[in-house]
């Protein structure tokens, strides 16, 4: 929100109060407070008829500072905070005349008294800072008021406002914002953290997520679940501004050695994402939208891909499924399903996962509806006629007021009933629609539930999967998010379109959604809107199955790969085995991912902050620690990428080529660029029908251009169990490569440059380019 009109001339709208004067300090437990007037405190004559801005800097974490800036401290606003870990750090804190000066650990906050304004330290160098009419409080639309006799008499109304500016240095970029679809580096644009369902070609974003990291290896995070405007190098283009109504600020400034260190730091404060269930990494299938269908339809759908021999982990029922008006009832239509305990039986015996669709939205006319309504489980208008009913989806709908226990115990315990059919997991649509004009069970604030309903939302019927299934088996499939979100995997990315430019601002999205902390996400292959052409769903599919979660999903037409032409057939054939053999190095990703809170799928600028080439790279992504990929925009089939510095192997051809440079080539549809990176151990699995299977048996550890003196990898089972820890060391002539156990059938393939001319401790097959070792102990020597 903008508060200037240029930069020197501040709007009449916004009769502000900056902080100009660090008068009071004092030290607090685990941190120090300011109190900061507006302005410039001379004498005692000066302290009177002026307001003050309180700050409290607090170190709640390894590198995280809690900054609260408050107005008026007897404001009660009903206000959402989000739910966070935190662990308080003691201080150091040093008063003089002219400075305060608080030390936590790796960061330390310097405050300027005389001329307010304070900075973020770390490794001797000046972070971000707040200055010059930087920090303020706002009355912004104020009316008119009178000391005299009226009905003016001191009614100040306005709408309150508080606003922090820090610092960017030049060339400095900012990314996340939760998943966006505008440019990918977020420098000169407006952000509005306000979910609405707004497709995925705008500004208006599913996941609104009010955090963002730079490149100089700090993050903020706007501990506020209502709309936080951001002014990202725009309103003042050497700042980013943030602002939210009311009479409180609070935020988290969050430094990392590098932005990896930063994203685990935010997600302990916020929440590690949960590790997605091993099957949830094949291929799903859904029905698609508004499409016809029944059993039968559905049969042919599932022995088209088994005759096809495309391997198929999950089948989704969309919304027919229930009856139409009836959404969200949860009863199968019987017109279409007669008996789907006995269809979901058959459906496993042929060794699928079961998806169904729900949202939060109750139509009216059901029994459900009935049952709700007469319990009070629906948000209440905010007038006190009745319940808050729309017929923007359906006819008359409600929504579950997730505030009141005993609501959400009741929409959970209808999901249960679809478990204990045979359901294994649900995609979780929409939760953007909220109104705000309402009444909550627990009194929050209406605005800052818009955001916050989704979290628990999505948390209830998490937090069920966990307790029927097991922690391990937990998984959903959900549109909307906030800030704690990641803990409920897995998110996919909205209603895209059938084109290539909806592909591309699918992956902006992405990963920008990664640089906000999510490390699981999907997207509809071949867009969701629109039907696609053949080329482009072959395109499409080659990234759907090089993301995490891979899902063939429409609107009004089929996504079955014969729908366009056989060769889709076997593009998908192709790149689904390709994503199951690689099952044991995705899984060991994604266990890392629940364990930091790094994403699997990575912006370039994440995993190399040191070249400034991938700066603003957001055509290309690193899939874990090792795998590079660059998705293919256009019909031609052309794409330029860049490789960082180092070797890099093509996973598909052996081809090395060096790295720091820009390379321009054309591929047919059963290739793209698919690199990995030197001194990686790609874990590869022996089986290409499904996702859950033994990671170890027969497994098969690639060594690519090893440089390196030692390195490190695990493989897990699929049971997230640790199957086998693999050390490798390096010596100008010899690899000696150390197993924690020997699995059945292990080989360990040496890709160039490592070229071996003997082996010790092993029988082995050698050619000219690799050595294929079938060890018989649990060390190998490598002389080359």
């Amino acid at each position: 929100m903008k508060f200037t009109e240029g930069y020197w001339l501040r709007s009449e709208k916004a009769n502000p109060v900056y902080a100009m004067h660090a008068y009071q300090v004092e030290k607090i437990e685990n941190g120090m407070r300011i109190i900061a007037p507006g302005h410039k405190i001379e004498s005692r004559a000066d302290a009177l008829d002026v307001g003050t801005i309180t700050i409290e800097f607090k170190a709640v974490g390894p590198g995280i500072i809690n900054v609260k800036n408050s107005h008026y401290q007897g404001y009660k606003d009903n206000k959402i905070r989000f739910d966070k870990n935190l662990n308080p750090q003691s201080v150091d804190v040093e008063i003089t005349a002219s400075e305060a000066v608080m030390t936590a650990g790796e960061v330390t906050v310097r405050v300027d008294r005389d001329n307010f304004g304070y900075q973020f330290e770390a490794d001797g160098k000046i972070l971000t800072s707040c200055g010059f009419r930087n920090l303020g409080y706002f009355r912004y639309n104020k009316s008119f008021a009178s000391m005299l006799p009226s009905n003016d008499y001191l009614k100040a109304d306005y709408d309150p406002y508080l606003l922090t500016e820090l610092s960017l240095a030049p060339g400095e970029c900012v990314y996340g914002f939760g998943e966006r679809f505008t440019a990918f580096v977020k420098n000169g644009q407006v952000v509005e953290t306000w979910n609405e369902d707004g497709g995925t070609a705008s500004q208006v974003a599913y996941k609104s997520i009010p955090f963002y990291m730079t490149s100089h290896n700090y993050g903020v995070f706007v501990d506020h679940s209502d709309n936080v405007s951001f002014e990202v190098a725009s309103e003042k283009v050497e700042y980013v501004g943030f602002s939210v109504p009311g009479e409180e600020l609070s935020y988290y400034f969050i430094y990392g050695k590098d932005n990896k260190e930063v994203l685990s730091r935010y997600t302990d404060l916020t929440g590690k994402p949960a590790l997605p269930p091993a099957w949830s990494y094949g291929l799903w299938l859904s029905t698609s939208f508004t499409t016809d269908y029944d059993e039968e339809t559905t049969n042919k759908f599932i022995s088209g891909m088994e005759e096809r021999d495309i391997p198929l982990d999950v089948f989704h029922f969309d919304c027919f499924w229930m009856q139409e008006f009836h959404w969200t009832d949860f009863s199968w239509d019987e017109r279409i399903f007669p008996d789907p305990a006995a269809m979901l039986k058959r459906y496993h015996e042929r060794g699928l996962k079961i998806s169904v669709w729900l949202n939060p939205y109750i139509a009216q006319g059901t029994e459900f509806f009935r049952e709700g309504l007469a319990n009070g489980y629906f948000v209440k208008r905010k007038d006190g006629k009745g319940i808050k009913q729309l017929d923007h989806w359906q006819p008359g709908m409600a929504l579950v007021d997730f505030t009141n226990p005993a609501a959400a115990n009741w929409y959970a315990e209808q999901l249960k009933k679809l478990l204990d059919l045979g359901v294994d997991c649900f995609k979780t649509d929409f939760g953007e629609r909220i109104p705000v004009d309402v009444e909550y069970f627990d009194g929050s604030d209406p605005a800052a539930m818009h955001n916050y309903y989704t979290y628990l939302y999505n948390k209830t019927v998490f937090e069920l999967l966990e307790k029927e299934k097991g922690k391990n088996e937990a998984v959903l499939f959900a549109r909307s998010a906030t800030a704690g979100s990641q803990k409920f995997p897995v998110h996919w990315g909205g209603d895209s379109s059938a084109s290539y430019a909806s592909m591309a601002e699918t992956l902006r999205g992405g990963l920008s959604f990664a640089m906000s902390g999510f490390s699981f996400w999907s997207h509809d292959i071949g867009g969701f809107e629109m039907t696609t052409t053949p080329d482009l769903y072959k395109r499409w599919v080659q990234f759907g199955l090089l993301s995490t979660h891979s899902r063939l999903h429409g609107s009004q037409s089929y996504r079955v790969p014969w729908s366009f032409d056989e060769e889709s057939s076997k593009v998908l054939e192709k790149f689904t085995k390709l994503k199951l053999g690689l099952m044991p190095y995705l899984y060991a990703m994604s266990i890392k991912a629940a364990r930091t809170g790094i994403p699997v799928l990575r912006p370039m600028i994440l995993e190399f902050p040191a070249d400034p080439a991938v700066k603003y790279l957001d055509q290309q992504y690193m899939l874990g620690d090792s795998i590079l990929v660059a998705p293919i925009f256009n019909k031609a089939g052309k794409v330029d990428y860049y490789l960082p510095d180092g070797n890099w192997t093509h996973y598909l051809t052996g081809e090395i080529k060096k790295g720091g440079c820009w390379y321009s080539e054309q591929y047919d549809y059963f290739s793209l660029p698919i690199y990995i990176r030197q001194d990686s151990v790609l874990a590869v699995g022996s089986q290409s029908n499904q996702a859950d299977y033994d990671y170890l048996t027969d497994l098969s550890l690639n060594v690519y251009s090893l440089t390196s003196s030692v390195i490190q990898t695990e493989v897990f089972t699929s049971q997230a169990e640790l199957g086998l820890k693999v050390k490798l060391e390096k010596t100008a002539d010899q690899i000696k490569i150390n197993l924690s156990k020997l699995p059945a059938g292990l080989r360990i393939i040496l890709h160039n440059p490592v070229k071996a001319n003997s082996v010790s401790g092993a029988n082995y097959n050698f050619t000219q380019d690799e050595a294929v070792l079938t060890p018989v102990e649990q060390e190998v020597i490598v002389n080359f």
